[in-house]
C-alpha cells in the first residue's frame, strides 16, 4: 500500500471504523432531501448530490485535456451526480505541469470534448463546473550548499548581524563569498539567528511566494489584473459549454492567500476583513459581468484556516455574507489545507499543503481525535448557512468532507446544516455512489476507508486512483493502466444487470 511519509497524525489518535449504516429503499430515497432537485442560480440540479473538484494528474505537461482526462469524467458521470466539478483549472498561460489550464483559447478543443463526454455519459442529468485557480511561484527545498552559494541575497543586515555574533567587526566589509561560505558551515543556531524568517523558510522548505511580498511588481499588481485573468477564464470556460465556474478561493492558492487574516498588504488590500475580501470580490464582479446572469458563478473558500493567525468561523460567516450580497450562486466550504504549517520536504522536493494539521483537516482519516473523520467540518459549515440566511439570502451551500452515507448525507440537509451534500473521496471509491443508492442497492457501494491512499498519489504527484480497486480486474481488456503497469486508471464499471430497471 502507498503510504504518505509526511504526514501530520495526533498525538495519540484513535482509529475510528467505517460508520455502520442501513441503506434506504427505492422509495426512501426518492422521498428524501437528498434527492430532490435545488435551484444554483440560472440552473435546476436534479438533486443535491455533488462531486468536488479533486485533480487526478492526467493532463498533459502543457495542461491540455487527455484521453485519460476523458476517461476520468465519464466515469464520474456514469454516476449521475447532479453536479461535477472539474479540478483546479490554471488561469494563467503559464507552465503549470500536469494540471487543466484554461488561461488561453487553444485550450479550448478539449474542454468541450470533457463536457461532451460528461453530457453523453450521464444522459444529460450532470451539471459540470469547472474549478478555477490562480497560485503563485513555488519552489523546491534546495541543497543547503546550493542555497547559500546561489540563491541567498547578502545584504548589510547579515554582515552586521554576524559582526554582532562574532564580535568580530571584519564581517561589516566582508566580501560575499567569504559570508557565503561562513553561513554554509555555521551552525543551525547561527544561521537561524542571521537570515530572516523568510529566508529561513526559503531555505527549509523552498522559495515561495506570499501575497504579501508587494516588493516584487507582479505580486504588487495582482489586484490590477486578477479580474481580468479571472473573467476571460471565465469566458473561455463558458464558450467550452460548461454549465459554470467555481472561483478557487480556498487552501493555498492566491486568493486564499487574499482572504487569510495573515494577509497585511497595506495597500487596502490587506489588514482589516474588508479590505481583505475586496480582491475576491473585484474578481468576482469582472466574472460576472463577463459570463453575465445565466452562467453559475459560485466560490469554494476555508470556514477555517487551521493555522496561527488564520481566519476562523467568525471571519468565514462575514466572507460567506459578502459572497452571497455579491451574488455568487452557490458557496461551497472546506476547511485548511495551507502552505503554513505545512511539514518540510525533503531536498528537492517541493512543500506540499496538506502535511499540516489543516492539510489533516482538509482530509481528515481514520486515524483522528474523539470527533472522528466524518462530517468534520460539518459544523462549521451549518454556521455559516445561518449567518447567510440570517443576512436575507438563499444561497446554496455545498458542505463536505468525510461524508460517506445516505444517512448521514440526509441528515445534514434535514438539520438545515447545508443545502448541498459533497462527497469527493467517497465517489473516487465508487463513482456509482449516487446511482446505487437512489435505486434501493446502497449495499453495493464500495465504501472509502478514508486512509487517503489518493492523497499520497496526489502528493507525489503521480496519478489518482483508489486502493479499493486499482488492482481490481486489472487484466480486463481495454483497461488503462498507470505507466508502471500496475495500476488501472479508473474503477471497474457497475454490473447494475440484476435489475436493469432500478438502476
Amino acid at each position: 500500500m502507498l503510504k504518505s511519509s509526511r504526514m501530520w497524525k495526533f498525538a495519540n489518535p484513535i482509529k475510528h471504523p467505517i460508520p455502520k449504516t442501513r441503506w434506504p429503499t427505492v422509495e426512501e430515497a426518492s422521498q428524501s432531501l437528498l434527492f430532490q432537485p435545488i435551484q444554483v442560480g440560472p440552473i435546476r440540479l436534479d438533486d443535491r448530490t455533488w462531486v468536488p473538484a479533486m485533480v487526478p494528474w492526467r493532463a498533459t505537461k502543457d495542461g491540455f485535456v487527455t484521453q485519460d482526462n476523458l476517461d476520468w469524467y465519464r466515469r464520474f458521470a456514469m454516476g449521475r451526480p447532479a453536479a461535477l466539478v472539474v479540478e483546479a483549472t490554471g488561469i494563467r498561460d503559464i507552465p503549470s505541469g500536469p494540471l487543466l489550464r484554461v488561461g488561453h483559447e487553444r485550450f479550448l478543443p478539449g474542454l468541450k470534448q470533457l463536457v461532451n463526454v460528461v453530457r453523453e455519459a450521464s444522459d444529460g442529468q450532470t451539471k459540470l463546473f469547472i474549478q478555477l485557480i490562480d497560485f503563485l511561484a513555488v519552489k523546491r527545498r534546495p541543497d543547503e550548499a546550493k542555497y547559500f552559494q546561489r540563491f541567498l541575497q547578502i545584504t548589510s543586515l547579515h554582515r552586521r548581524t554576524l559582526s554582532e555574533l562574532t564580535g568580530d567587526s571584519t564581517w561589516n566589509d566582508a566580501d560575499e563569498k567569504r559570508v557565503r561560505e561562513w553561513l554554509a558551515q555555521g551552525s543551525e543556531e547561527i544561521v537561524a539567528r542571521v537570515l530572516n524568517d523568510r529566508e529561513l523558510e526559503a531555505l527549509r522548505f523552498g522559495y515561495r511566494e506570499h501575497v504579501t511580498d508587494t516588493q516584487l511588481p507582479h505580486i504588487k499588481e495582482l489586484p490590477q489584473v486578477l479580474p481580468r485573468i479571472f473573467a476571460d477564464a471565465a469566458r473561455r470556460a463558458r464558450d467550452a459549454g460548461f454549465d459554470g465556474v467555481e472561483l478557487h478561493y480556498a487552501h493555498a492558492y492566491t486568493m486564499a492567500g487574499f482572504l487569510s487574516a495573515l494577509n497585511d498588504r497595506s495597500d487596502g488590500y490587506g489588514g482589516a476583513r474588508e479590505n481583505r475580501a475586496r480582491l475576491p470580490l473585484e474578481v468576482y464582479r469582472a466574472v460576472r459581468e463577463t459570463v453575465g446572469d445565466d452562467f453559475v458563478v459560485g466560490v469554494r473558500f476555508l470556514a477555517d484556516e487551521v493555522i496561527a493567525g488564520g481566519n476562523r468561523i467568525n471571519e468565514a460567516s462575514y466572507f460567506g455574507v459578502e459572497f452571497a450580497k455579491a451574488g455568487f450562486d452557490c458557496l461551497s466550504l472546506s476547511k485548511g489545507g495551507k502552505f503554513e504549517d505545512a511539514e518540510q520536504p525533503k531536498v528537492g522536493q517541493a512543500v506540499y499543503p496538506y502535511t499540516g494539521q489543516s492539510g489533516y483537516e482538509c482530509m481528515p482519516t481514520t486515524l483522528s481525535d474523539e470527533r472522528g473523520p466524518f462530517g468534520r467540518a460539518v459544523p462549521l459549515v451549518a454556521q455559516i448557512k445561518q449567518a447567510v440566511n440570517a443576512a436575507g439570502f438563499k444561497t446554496p451551500i455545498v458542505a463536505t468532507g468525510g461524508i460517506t452515507t445516505f444517512d448521514q448525507a440526509e441528515a445534514i440537509l434535514q438539520g438545515g446544516a447545508a443545502d448541498i451534500v459533497g462527497m469527493a473521496r467517497q465517489a473516487l471509491a465508487d463513482p456509482d455512489w449516487f446511482r446505487k443508492v437512489k435505486s434501493g442497492r446502497g449495499d453495493e457501494v464500495r465504501r472509502c476507508t478514508y486512509t487517503n491512499y489518493c492523497e499520497a498519489l496526489d502528493q507525489a504527484h503521480r496519478q489518482v486512483t483508489c486502493k479499493l480497486w486499482d488492482r481490481k480486474e486489472i487484466d480486463d481488456p481495454g483497461i488503462t493502466l498507470s505507466p508502471d503497469g500496475r495500476r488501472r486508471l479508473i474503477a471497474p464499471d457497475w454490473n447494475c444487470s440484476k435489475n436493469p430497471d432500478r438502476a
